[in-house]
């Protein structure tokens, strides 16, 4: 039966090798009528008659619900019948949208709000218009549900850390599902990530006890060090005692360059050795 059959655009061959362009009675007289109608109408059909389509567009025309044999058509200056022609025209310029705030469940089952942008451009006019109602909006509706199914896959920090990665799969899935459309995904790039306000503080007070305990350890490492230090300064000392005496006078040094009132009674230092040994 002929309703069993595929669909098939104007102009490809059908099953016996034969050109379904035979359409029938009706549409010659049609065709007839219409064109007699713009010729009486002259030169007020003129404006309807002519369509000019820019260098970043082309021209879908359907005549009598018809694909006409080519495909799509531009850019140029265009003769349609105004009466069974539908002119479609189709922007191949690279488009983009912003995907809306999804609120997404991640894998270790923390609630984000997540949105991003996609940019995409039509590759194929005649599939764009044949083969989707509206691929605009096919597109939109397609990549909020990806975005959802892929980020519900990852952890947190794998949302956070690796949107680069996350951004290439998901413009690869959305350009293998867009291809029967005829539209090519290019870029897509998550813009924000949005963290519940509990889970904000709860990840600051964590990274604030991270920094102090780093702080604290890197403070014992330096207590430690100097103590060491210290201790190998007073060892060459104790082998020189002229090296303390002269550390003493330094020191004293140091204190009257800051022409202060404090008085100072220095001790000899041969008195604190004897004591010392004793």
């Amino acid at each position: 039966m002929a309703g069993d059959r595929p669909l098939r655009l104007t102009g490809e061959p059908t099953e016996d090798g034969g050109d379904d362009s035979s359409m029938g009675v009706c549409y010659y007289i049609l065709f007839a009528c219409s064109f007699i109608l713009c010729c009486l109408t002259v030169p007020v059909s003129l404006c309807f008659v002519f369509r000019t389509v820019q260098e970043y567009e082309r021209a879908i025309i359907f005549r009598a619900g018809r694909l006409l044999p080519g495909g799509a058509k531009g850019p140029g200056l265009f003769f349609i019948l105004p009466c069974i022609d539908e002119f479609r025209v189709v922007d191949l310029r690279t488009l983009s949208f912003d995907v809306p705030p999804q609120e997404i469940l991640s894998k270790d089952s923390v609630t984000v709000t997540v949105d991003a942008v996609v940019y995409f451009r039509v590759q194929n006019p005649t599939m764009s218009i044949v083969n989707v109602e509206n691929f605009k909006r096919s597109t939109e509706l397609l990549s909020a549900t990806t975005l959802r199914n892929v980020l519900g896959t990852k952890t947190l920090a794998e949302v956070l850390s690796s949107r680069e990665s996350i951004s290439s799969h998901m413009q690869s899935v959305l350009d293998e599902a867009t291809d029967p459309w005829g539209v090519k995904v290019e870029r897509v790039e998550i813009k924000d990530v949005r963290l519940p306000l509990m889970l904000q503080r709860a990840m600051a007070a964590e990274a604030e006890a991270s920094r102090e305990a780093r702080a604290k350890v890197i403070a014992a490492e330096g207590e430690q060090n100097a103590s060491r230090a210290l201790k190998e300064a007073a060892d060459i000392m104790a082998e020189s005692p002229n090296a303390l005496q002269l550390r003493y006078l330094q020191t004293l040094n140091t204190i009257s360059a800051e022409r202060n009132s404090t008085i100072i009674f220095p001790l000899p230092i041969d008195l604190l050795s004897s004591l010392m040994e004793k």
